[in-house]
């Protein structure tokens, strides 16, 4: 069992920045395949990115890439989701979720059986 404890989300300005945390429990957490997820009201919940065990291979949504960057601490047990130059469409909470086996569809929601509880964020124009 995989727990996830998202933190960091909070309000911001436009244009702004804030940077979320994700930490994770046990102890294989280089072995976890991490994804960012967010959901508006509203709407479903949409892929933000996602990251490999070391970081090596990160992808990214056309609506985020170039403003978002994920990034982990493996001895931290921790993912991070900086998030420059927001944008008020940003506003939603945000999701991290973990699978242990590599997703052959990183981008669905459906690949990850680990989810946290979710962080706000909001972004005022």
């Amino acid at each position: 069992q995989v727990q996830l404890v998202e933190s960091g989300g909070g309000l911001a300005q436009a244009g702004g920045s804030l940077r979320l945390s994700c930490a994770a429990s046990g102890r294989a957490f280089n072995t976890y395949f991490m994804g960012w997820f967010r959901q508006a009201p509203g709407k479903e919940r949409e892929f933000v990115g996602a990251t490999s065990p070391y970081g090596g291979t990160t992808s990214y949504a056309d609506s985020v890439k170039g403003r978002f960057t994920i990034s982990r601490d493996n001895a931290r047990n921790t993912v991070y989701l900086q998030m420059n130059t927001l944008k008020p469409e940003d506003t939603a909470v945000y999701y991290c979720a973990a699978r242990t086996t590599r997703p052959t569809n990183y981008y669905s929601n459906y690949a990850y059986p680990y989810w946290g509880q979710g962080t706000q964020v909001t972004v005022s124009s």
